[in-house]
């Protein structure tokens, strides 16, 4: 029989601890729950351990081919150009891998369920109210930011199906880093849209930094303006829909059926503003933690999976 390449998840990295201990865990328990697989996972930048030492570790337990799934919700600068040069640098320091690669995680209506979920827990914590009661709630959906418009609008695309059909007034759209608008500008504009209810909902997958700091953000408009009701919902978290989720990025890297959107990629098509990226070679990601071992770096041209 032949034995079923080994998996191996590639996170952004947090200076959080509890942040890149829960990726840690996350990790393990997918090794628990599917032991005829090689699990193991690193990260590209901020936490231990670093995805090169996550391949290697694959290669001394044996492992000749992988695939990698970027546990990431879109598709920014690190799943399009870091993680895929990474990979061919790691390839060529461990001749005779072979890897595919997989895409985000993106707004699978599996994770929709899960902040549909958050929300519930936020609008009906023991208050007695129902959760159900949701047409004067507002939803403003905090993304990380990226300089990539390409990921901004997959924040986007992920408030209007968040939307869709579940009866909230509105899904809004706000970053806490590199793009506009801001979480206190986002409030702002659910308040002009005459929001009195509104939740702010972290569209991350496990605490850390950034999503503190929507909470921080929240709290500090909501004092402000003590006429508008203001409460934060949880981050997605390490549930079985994501745990899932990976297993079926995985099944579609290890099948070939890869589906990466290129539509709107500032890499291949000249967005206003972004012409200078076309086609620019892509990096791997220098990690501190990497490269101790090896005084060279190789470097890939652009790395899409197509």
């Amino acid at each position: 029989m032949t034995t079923p390449p080994a998996l191996l998840i590639a996170g952004h990295g947090t200076r959080d601890d509890a942040g890149a201990e829960a990726f840690r865990d996350f990790v393990r328990e997918l090794g628990r729950r599917h032991p005829e697989l090689p699990v193991a996972g690193g990260f590209i930048e901020l936490s231990p351990p670093p995805l090169g030492e996550a391949v290697a570790e694959l290669v001394e337990r044996g492992v000749r081919r992988f695939a990698a799934v970027p546990l990431m919700l879109v598709s920014a600068g690190h799943a399009k150009g870091d993680i895929p040069a990474a990979l061919t640098r790691e390839k060529e320091r461990h001749p005779g891998i072979s890897y595919t690669y997989g895409r985000p995680l993106g707004p699978h209506p599996a994770l929709l369920s899960v902040l549909e979920r958050r929300l519930d827990e936020a609008l009906g914590a023991g208050e007695g109210r129902s959760p159900l009661d949701r047409a004067d709630v507002t939803v403003l959906l905090v993304g990380r930011g990226s300089t990539d418009p390409d990921a901004n609008a997959e924040v986007h695309k992920a408030a209007r199906l968040l939307w869709e059909g579940r009866g909230y007034a509105g899904v809004e759209t706000a970053f806490v880093s590199l793009a506009a608008p801001d979480v206190p500008s986002g409030l702002d504009r659910c308040r002009k849209l005459g929001a009195r209810r509104i939740v702010v909902l972290p569209y991350f997958l496990f605490t850390g930094i950034l999503p503190d700091r929507v909470r921080q953000q929240a709290e500090g408009w909501a004092d402000a303006h003590p006429e508008v009701e203001v409460r934060s919902a949880d981050v997605i978290g390490p549930e079985p829909e994501l745990l899932d989720l990976v297993m079926e990025r995985y099944r579609e890297a290890v099948a070939g059926d890869l589906r990466m959107n290129c539509d709107s990629c500032v890499y291949r098509i000249a967005l206003p503003g972004f012409e200078d990226k076309v086609g620019l070679p892509q990096q791997p990601h220098f990690h501190p933690d990497d490269d101790h071992h090896h005084g060279h770096h190789h470097h890939g041209g652009h790395a899409h999976a197509h």
